[in-house]
């Protein structure tokens, strides 16, 4: 008899420009409580969309990612669509942003906030 094995979903990544920015942002906010929110809608030029937004509150299913005090907040479904994605912070000559790199996108847009499945 041999038992079977459940895949367990990857983890979302946090990188250490990303973990950085966060505390950064949230010590010039002066609010410990702030948490970095990522996301995925509908919408964009390839079907869905990343979106970022810092926040203080947790719903009750919500999946966080801690990493030297910082919070990485993902909703349930925006989960399935990110499960080993690396959320990163990047400089350069676009400007800054945060950027997800996704291992699940199959295309993206030029802006890297659109992508599809």
């Amino acid at each position: 008899m041999s038992a079977v094995q459940e895949q367990v979903p990857t983890p979302l990544f946090f990188s250490d420009s990303a973990v950085s920015k966060v505390q950064e942002l949230v010590e010039e906010e002066g609010n410990p409580e702030l948490k970095l929110r990522v996301f995925v809608t509908g919408g964009g030029c390839s079907g869905f969309q990343y979106g970022f937004s810092f926040d203080e509150d947790l719903e009750d299913e919500d999946t966080t990612i801690e990493r030297e005090g910082v919070t990485l907040v993902v909703d349930p479904m925006s989960y399935q669509y990110l499960v080993g994605a690396t959320i990163d912070y990047q400089e350069g000559l676009q400007g800054a942003q945060f950027l997800v790199n996704n291992p699940n996108a199959t295309t993206t847009c030029g802006c890297g906030s659109s992508f599809s499945i």
